[in-house]
């Protein structure tokens, strides 16, 4: 019998159900489906007997406690997972099961071979020698990101309840929607949470421990041109498809996603389309410094006012809106939260494996809400995608973790 023996079908249960996010929505949460499926985290996290569960019906955030087992004064740890899952075809997921991966075979997820995990495309198969792989079916996503950390978390508080010989103190736990079109933590209610320090559960590979994040703004270009007809255009058209060529190749060539790494920040084009008439161009804008952050924004700004001072009106409009901010700006005021999490996985023998997040999570927003929040691995591999898979020991071993961060904060305390 497995360790943790509800883990993976609690796992299979929630990734069958449809929680995809709308980025579209004017709605909080974005869908009626996050929060028909947060009603159903509170009755399943009832059952599994903890207390205080509870729904926020206004934004489906769901909260919940596992009450301490010590007389000590333990920091009250929380930890956070999403529920929603990202921007592709979330119907009718059907898992499939690698038992024993080689660590080097080709791994077909649709039975005509059109999609495939292949290790010389996807080199970190390689590290799942003599593991249980569940990946796609290849016509969906699979949502480990972020239903792994949901049922580990889950599986973390009731393998709690069922040994009080494990010490701990007070747990919160607090699981969310929208986390992948931005705007979750907007509406997560600190206060009411209750946690001194916390943690998402929401990132990839074993040993991941991240605390520093892009800085992150969301960039609309709007175009407005001149159309008459082509063979009267001399000196009188402004063609606004054209404006925005112009516009994107003035920005630097090697600040994109492309072409960078490690803290390198970019300018990223997501979207665009065009006529002579009108143009909208849709960037994101990041970098893991706050200074040159802003830099780039008043570069981004500059380029459209150039533009406008040469045509000699203000064809060019540009909107920029914060997203997020790098965590680390919080979390290094005190290192405790880190510290803590990196002693858990040297304990459990996993190499903790710390570099800045070349994107943001949940712990981002929170964290400027004054509730440090570092991300621990939960697992998921390739994610937003048809080629997502997670392994079951490595499901196995975020649990460990989350165990262990509590187990020692009681300890020390």
């Amino acid at each position: 019998m497995a360790k943790y023996e509800n883990l993976i079908p609690r796992f299979l249960k929630y990734v069958k159900i449809n929680t995809r996010s709308n980025p579209n929505s004017g709605t909080i949460p974005s869908t009626p489906q996050l929060t028909e499926f947060a009603e159903g985290l509170v009755k399943d996290l009832k059952e599994i007997g903890l207390d205080n569960v509870h729904i926020n019906k206004q934004c489906a955030y769901v909260y919940a406690t596992l009450p301490a087992n010590t007389d000590k004064q333990v920091k009250k740890i929380g930890f956070i997972s999403h529920f929603d899952t990202a921007d592709f075809n979330s119907e009718n997921i059907d898992p499939q099961f690698v038992e024993n991966y080689d660590g080097k075979s080709v791994i077909k997820l649709d039975d005509a071979g059109k999609y495939t995990l292949d290790p010389a495309v996807f080199p970190n198969l390689k590290n799942y020698q003599g593991h249980t792989l569940i990946t796609t079916d290849g016509s969906t996503l699979l949502g480990a990101d972020d239903k792994s950390g949901v049922a580990e978390i889950m599986a973390a508080a009731e393998y709690l309840l069922a040994h009080p010989e494990i010490k701990h103190g007070e747990i919160e736990i607090g699981l969310g929607p929208d986390e992948e079109i931005g705007s979750g933590a907007d509406h997560f209610d600190v206060k009411d949470f209750g946690a001194d320090i916390a943690y998402t559960v929401d990132g990839g590979p074993l040993g991941q421990l991240e605390y520093e994040t892009f800085n992150a703004a969301d960039a609309q270009v709007e175009i407005t041109g001149t159309n008459v007809h082509p063979a009267e255009a001399k000196g009188v058209m402004v063609n606004a498809s054209q404006v925005a060529m112009d516009f994107h190749a003035a920005l630097p060539e090697h600040d994109r996603p492309e072409h960078t790494e490690g803290r390198e920040g970019f300018f990223h084009l997501y979207s665009m389309n065009g006529t002579v008439d009108s143009a909208h161009l849709s960037y994101i804008i990041r970098d893991h410094d706050r200074q040159i952050f802003e830099d780039r924004k008043k570069l981004f700004q500059g380029v459209a006012d150039q533009l406008n001072k040469e045509y000699g009106s203000d064809r060019v409009q540009v909107t920029i809106k914060d997203q997020y901010y790098n965590m680390r700006e919080v979390i290094e005021k005190d290192m405790t939260v880190v510290d803590l999490a990196k002693e858990a996985l040297e304990e459990l023998n996993i190499k903790p494996l710390i570099f800045p997040v070349r994107g943001g999570t949940d712990g981002s927003k929170i964290s400027y809400l004054g509730l440090p929040t570092p991300n621990l691995f939960a697992g998921g591999e390739n994610m937003h995608g048809r080629f997502e898979y997670v392994s079951e020991q490595t499901m196995e071993q975020a649990t460990d973790v989350v165990i262990k961060i509590a187990e020692l904060a009681e300890q020390q305390a």
